[in-house]
């Protein structure tokens, strides 16, 4: 063996003995995964895609949606996946298993459609809607729907079945906003964000509600989007925290993991084993992201 040789050998076997140093990335500790100002204070809505990119409104601007790409360094980079109609501006994204969005159109007082070519249509239209605000998809199809009032500190709770139709299963609420269904399909939870309440209902086999209970109430700060993991347990974006609260399906507080936005609007589960978490900032117009325990209930293995 030459001298160059043995060299590039030695360099080899260190950076490989410092690769595996380093090891598994951390949990619960949140870093930069798309910088500063790529997206607007509307970012909301991430989403994870059959094709494991991330999708989030608000790219640049609002009434947009944007896709972004992982990178080989653990960065993302994203770019416009498409541009909403005239009068449209989204927020909640979810996936169906067919690989059609569906997206909240608050001002349109839409569900949008979407498929992989970025064409789209109008999926569900409800003018008593305040506005659509966040979506949770569950296991049997229907969607649920956060309708908050923000003027008047009211809101409403919606299901939207496979056919488009739309139904009112609560009026006279808090400012809805987070909504989500459990694992098993058989709860749904919605919080309210300046109320700061947490509440949870039974589903029957129909979509409707019933036992509504009030799960938490948090001392401070705005409650934001959430999504489960396939525990159930709520990962809660707290606006003005700077958090994400982590909450077992029985409402107790398991932790919360700090970031480095002050404003959290959403977060969404996805991966290559699911327990990667990436969380929405609108003060910085950024995304963050975490690893988490254990994987979300829409990409648990």
């Amino acid at each position: 063996m030459d001298l160059r040789t043995g060299l590039f050998a030695a360099i080899l076997a260190s950076t490989a003995a410092a690769a595996s140093a380093v090891g598994p990335e951390p949990e619960y500790v949140a870093r930069d995964y798309v910088g500063d100002g790529v997206f607007s204070p509307g970012i909301e809505g991430p989403a994870v895609g059959p094709d494991g990119h991330l999708y989030l409104v608000s790219f640049q601007r609002d009434g947009t949606i944007g896709r972004v790409r992982a990178q080989a360094d653990g960065s993302g980079k994203a770019e416009l996946f498409v541009a909403l109609p005239d009068g449209s501006t989204g927020n909640g994204i979810r996936f169906a298993p067919d690989g059609r969005m569906y997206v909240a159109d608050y001002s349109g007082h839409n569900i949008l459609r979407i498929d992989a070519q970025g064409r789209i249509d109008v999926f569900a239209h409800e003018p008593r809607m305040h506005q659509p605000n966040d979506i949770a998809r569950a296991p049997d199809g229907r969607l649920y729907a956060s309708d908050p009032d923000w003027k008047h500190g009211t809101g409403q709770l919606w299901r939207i079945d496979p056919d488009g139709s739309t139904h009112l299963l609560e009026a006279g609420m808090g400012t809805t906003n987070g909504v989500e269904v459990s694992p098993d399909g058989q709860h749904l939870y919605v919080n309210e964000s300046v109320q700061r309440n947490l509440w949870a209902y039974d589903l029957d086999g129909q979509g409707r509600i019933s036992g509504k209970r009030l799960l938490m109430n948090f001392p401070d700060h705005g409650l934001d989007g959430m999504r489960a993991d396939v525990d159930g347990n709520l990962h809660i974006a707290r606006y003005g925290a700077g958090t994400v609260a982590v909450v077992s399906p029985e409402g107790r507080l398991l932790r919360e993991v700090r970031l480095k936005g002050a404003k959290p609007t959403n977060v969404a589960f996805g991966g290559d084993d699911g327990r990667t978490v990436y969380v929405t900032l609108q003060d910085r117009g950024a995304v963050e992201v975490f690893r988490s325990a254990r994987p979300g209930r829409e990409t648990g293995r």
